[in-house]
């Protein structure tokens, strides 16, 4: 055994594998004292370094916190390790359960990590390591910060492990940790532990995505620009070739999923369903497999076609044996609210090895299907996205149906990073010589994107940090409002723009030397050329100013004479092609200005404009018009157009613009004067090279501005986050949070309240907005605060509870529109708007009613309504926590109590 690395090397025969090189590396830098960041591929094994933090933790004497992202990784990872160390040695913290916290080794989400750490935690005592499990989740739009906060906050001396999937600029992530933690060592790993193999499933047909010939993809491991294969090139121009037929020659019906359609040359592709694909699959030993269809309806009906079909990928021995399994896990479900579940077909889907996974079901139901497919009992799982992130569920085979999906906004392609991250789940450790990954083929299909998405590397990882009100009010408690804008500035999306400032940086010095060289280029031996050449900038500059303000005073007048005119004035035109005189039919007008429509001396009848007269127009003289004047008739033109020349024929031609003396100087226009004196008495001016320099010198001028927009780039890019922080900062002055470099008594509440609405619970509470509720009314009001609609689509008008409960609601809705205009005085947008969504399902359910009446009433699933309750109830705590003694904490808790009961009681974590 090793003495250099003795813990490592014992800790390595726990394993029945061999670990991997960049395995033993890094757990050899985390024994040496350091700190460590993993970046590998999905299922390559980065977990047994964060396990080995907690073996060294408790061979050591010290404490280890495994944080993850959601609650049901962390209730995985709590088993697992229970498993190894026994229950007595292994605690977890999600929020809202709490077995054994203070042991050695704790599991637990990473917003209950930055919670203790505000709050100052004694169970921090005596930590030594803290494992960030998918740390990559710091991009995370709305809780990315909450990593970030963690990394900044931990004490020195513990020592950070950080996991992460494979991000194209894990060095520079690693480079941030470095900077905040000190030493640390990035390790990354690119190639997976089990090979992967990219097909496209065209019919029956399992074809290869890149060449054969291609060494590395024969191998299943693809580089960038894999050449494709030439097949399915050669089918896709066929499907293209097709459909321009098709479209040319007969109308195009709509192909039944499942049916055949043509392709190319008469050939036709069969468009199998998803049983045909189960069953292609299976004949090829493929399963078990994760189908990706990204709609939770879809994945749903995927199960029903599987049931009507008939199909079965169980033995009657794995039959019995998932039976037993759902009927022991599912026990506790109230019977009544079985039926309301689908609780039938979903164990009928589950005895024949099909199941679907989505956010949408019971988690219970999910958990059943996680644990069933991990013992590789349950063959088949149609999934949406979700499952990829972090769940522990690898398959042998991995299909996307298609290559799309809804993005909270639109459908839109998937990126690489999300089908890389989608099809990492094939190739089970230990289980499988290779992973499959098969993409569906669909009409339309571009084999060489679908190239694109499974050979490209570059994914980076964006910081999505943003101080919020409740951390502005924690920091500030704890360090001053100083010392936290400084830790702030230690973010990494400051890092990140930082490093975006020094490319900006590196251009300025570039400008800045070429600006040195442009002005020795201009050197003349007759005085500072520069200085002349400034004053030739300057005398530029007014000028062009000058007739740019000429030309809209002029214009001005223009517009002001042109709306003075009536029907039958005579004016002169000045040129163009309707050049001399000319009587008004009718004043005109439209959006750009005036447009009056004239005859001409020569009966032409037009609209003239403001291009038209360099100089205001005034009326000579007037003629009368017959008021059934058409000027469309030729014989009326002729008529009133001999009419206007006998008019004119004696008229004076306009009197001549005054002499430029006449007209008084304007400030500008002395300047300039002055400016064009001091030029002629320069000695620079009699130079005779003086042009010559003058051309450097405009050169200088030209990049002496470009350099100046660059310095504004920079100086807008630093200290970004600080900005914002003082921002939030400024907004909670303003309403008494904060004062004096520390908060008062009106902020302290917020401290406890980690809601993304977190500044509208705290005005509630201060202006006892909730004070009047009972349990149900407060549970109705808070879940406003809580539920937010999948898609704008679903944002209807909400049923809600009456009386003072939907004054409440709408006292809640006026707080959120006046902390919006405060924060838009202060350019913030943090707060979205109370949904009222749940408000009625949430009072029904605290009132207890049943399960079935209560969805009956709803649009939500059952999978939908528990996540949702087991939010208003964490939540709640934070309120009865915010609200000091007093009626509404006993409310507040009395709504835990209430809501916490059936399907609810017994739902695993999630998120």
């Amino acid at each position: 055994m090793s003495t250099t690395h003795p813990v490592s090397e014992a800790f390595a025969g726990l394993y029945e594998f061999g670990l991997d090189a960049f395995q033993v590396e890094a757990c050899h830098v985390v024994e040496e004292g350091k700190g460590v960041l993993v970046a590998a591929p999905t299922g390559s094994g980065k977990t047994v370094v964060g396990e080995f933090a907690v073996h060294l933790a408790l061979e050591t004497g010290r404490k280890a916190f495994y944080t993850t992202p959601i609650k049901a990784l962390s209730n995985q990872k709590y088993h697992d390790l229970v498993n190894r160390y026994g229950a007595a040695r292994v605690g977890l913290l999600t929020g809202d359960v709490t077995i054994n916290g203070e042991a050695p080794v704790v599991v637990m989400t990473t917003e209950v990590l930055r919670n203790m750490l505000y709050a100052g935690s004694h169970t921090l005592s005596g930590l030594g390591f803290v494992v960030m499990d998918e740390v990559h989740y710091l991009a995370d739009r709305s809780r990315g910060a909450v990593w970030e906060e963690v990394i900044i906050h931990l004490p020195d001396s513990v020592a950070l492990v950080s996991l992460s999937a494979t991000v194209s600029n894990a060095e520079e992530f690693g480079e941030w940790l470095e900077t905040v933690r000190g030493d640390t060592v990035t390790i990354v790993e690119e190639r997976r532990p089990v090979p992967l193999y990219q097909h496209v499933l065209v019919g029956r047909r399992m074809l290869d995505l890149f060449a054969t010939s291609d060494v590395d993809a024969a191998a299943g491991f693809v580089k960038e620009g894999a050449p494709v294969n030439a097949e399915l090139l050669r089918i896709a121009r066929d499907d293209w070739a097709s459909t321009r037929t098709r479209d040319r020659r007969t109308p195009r019906s709509r192909p039944q999923r499942g049916g055949r359609r043509p392709v190319g040359n008469g050939r036709r592709v069969w468009i199998p369903s998803r049983v045909e694909v189960l069953d292609r699959l299976d004949g090829a030993g493929l399963l078990p497999a994760i189908v990706f269809i990204f709609s939770r309806v879809g994945c749903d009906a995927a199960v029903e076609q599987c049931l009507r079909s008939g199909i079965r990928l169980t033995t009657p021995e794995e039959r019995d044996e998932i039976f037993a399994f759902v009927e022991a896990e599912c026990a506790d479900l109230p019977e009544e609210d079985r039926s309301v579940l689908g609780y039938h077909d979903f164990l009928d889907g589950l005895t024949r090895g099909i199941a679907a996974h989505h956010a949408g079901m019971l988690p219970a139901f999910k958990q059943v299907v996680e644990q069933l497919f991990q013992r590789g009992l349950c063959k088949a799982v149609f999934a949406t996205e979700t499952l990829a992130l972090g769940i522990n569920m690898p398959a042998r085979t991995v299909v996307l149906e298609k290559l799309s999906k809804w993005n909270g906004e639109t459908h839109a392609d998937i990126t690489p990073g999300e089908y890389t991250q989608l099809t990492g789940r094939a190739g089970r450790r230990g289980l499988d010589v290779e992973g499959h990954a098969v993409v569906m083929w669909q009409p339309g299909i571009n084999p060489s994107e679908v190239a694109g998405l499974a050979s490209t590397r570059t994914y980076p990882l964006r910081s999505s940090f943003r101080p919020s009100y409740n951390m502005a009010v924690n920091l500030v408690h704890q360090v001053g409002r100083a010392r936290a804008r400084e830790l702030l500035e230690m973010s990494f999306a400051q890092f990140q723009a930082d490093k975006a400032v020094v490319g900006l940086a590196r251009q300025l010095s570039k400008s800045e030397d070429a600006l040195q060289g442009y002005a020795e280029a201009a050197t003349c031996d007759r005085g500072d050329f520069m200085e002349y050449a400034a004053l030739r900038q300057r005398v530029s500059e007014l000028e062009k100013n000058a007739a740019r303000a000429r030309r809209a005073g002029r214009r001005d007048e223009v517009i002001a004479s042109l709306d003075q005119l009536h029907r039958g004035d005579v004016i002169e035109v000045p040129g163009g092609k309707f050049a001399g005189y000319a009587v008004v039919l009718d004043r005109g007008t439209s959006p750009d200005g005036p447009r009056p429509q004239v005859l001409t001396a020569e009966r032409q009848a037009r609209r003239l404009s403001v291009v038209d007269f360099p100089t205001p127009v005034t009326a000579l003289s007037r003629l009368r018009i017959p008021r059934q004047f058409n000027p469309r008739n030729p014989q009326m033109r002729r008529d009133l157009a001999s009419t206007l020349r006998n008019a004119t024929h004696d008229l004076a031609p306009p009197p001549p613009s005054r002499e430029r003396g006449d007209v008084p100087r304007s400030r500008e226009e002395r300047e300039i004067e002055e400016l064009r004196r001091q030029l002629r008495e320069h000695p620079c001016h009699a130079c005779p090279d003086r042009e010559d320099h003058a051309r450097w010198a405009e050169r200088w001028f030209k990049l002496d501005r470009d350099a100046r927009t660059l310095q504004r780039r920079v100086e807008q890019r630093t200290n970004t986050v600080a900005r914002q922080f003082d921002r939030v900062c400024d907004v909670l002055e303003t309403l008494g949070y904060l004062a004096d470099d520390d908060v008062t008594d009106l902020g302290r509440p917020l401290r406890r309240i980690y809601s993304e609405l977190d500044l509208v619970v705290a005005e509630a509470l201060r202006l006892r907005v909730l004070d009047d509720l009972g349990p149900s009314g407060l549970a109705a009001a808070l879940s406003t605060l809580v539920y937010e609609a999948r898609r704008p689509e679903d944002v209807v008008s909400p049923r809600v509870p009456g009386g003072d409960i939907h004054r409440a609601i709408d006292d809640l809705e006026r707080l959120w529109r006046e902390l919006s205009e405060v924060e838009r005085a202060h350019r913030l947008d943090f707060l979205r708007r109370p949904d009222a969504g749940l408000a009625w399902a949430a009072y029904r359910w605290t009132e207890g009613d049943d399960l079935g009446e209560v969805l009956d009433e709803s649009d939500l699933t059952a999978g939908d309504f528990v996540r949702w309750i087991k939010q208003l109830i964490d939540l709640s705590g934070q309120v009865a926590d915010a609200a000091g003694s007093g009626p509404l904490r006993e409310n507040a808790r009395d709504v835990v109590r209430r809501i916490r009961r059936g399907v609810v009681a017994v739902a695993p974590m999630e998120d």
